[in-house]
C-alpha cells in the first residue's frame, strides 16, 4: 500500500481524497475528505517531527541523532511551524538578531552572544 500524497504531481496544487474502501467487508464511500495538515508536510519534515516527538523535544537528542547543530534543529522546526500553518515567533527572531548585530559591531562578547542566544 502507498503513502497517501497531499500535492498534486502536475500543479502542486492541494489533494483531496475522493473515495474510501474498508479492507475488512469492501465498503466504499465517495465523496470529498480533507486530508490532514501533517499529509501536505515533506517527507524530510515528517521524518524531523517523528524524531522530534521520539526523542521528546530534546534539541541536544535530535542534534545527535540527525548529525545537525542547534540552529539546523531550530531552522527545521520553524519551517515545519510555518508548513502546519502557524507563525513563527518575530519576537524571537528580532532579539537574535539584535544580539547578531552587537557581537558584529563588538558591542559584546563570543561567549556573551552564546549566553544570551541561550
Amino acid at each position: 500500500m502507498n503513502n497517501v500524497i497531499g500535492e498534486c504531481p502536475i500543479c502542486k496544487g492541494d489533494l483531496i481524497v475522493s473515495k474510501l474502501s474498508c479492507n475488512h467487508c469492501g465498503t466504499e464511500i465517495s465523496g470529498k475528505f480533507k486530508l490532514s495538515k501533517f499529509n501536505y508536510l515533506s517527507i524530510e519534515h515528517l521524518y524531523f517531527i517523528e524524531v522530534f516527538i521520539k526523542n521528546r523535544g530534546s534539541i541536544k537528542a535530535i542534534e545527535k541523532e540527525l548529525g545537525i547543530s542547534y540552529p539546523t534543529v531550530k531552522k527545521n522546526l520553524d519551517e515545519v511551524i510555518v508548513s502546519l500553518g502557524y507563525e513563527v515567533d518575530d519576537e524571537e527572531k528580532a532579539n537574535k538578531a539584535e544580539v547578531f548585530k552587537k557581537l558584529e559591531n563588538g558591542e559584546i562578547s563570543a561567549l556573551e552572544a552564546a549566553k544570551l542566544l541561550k
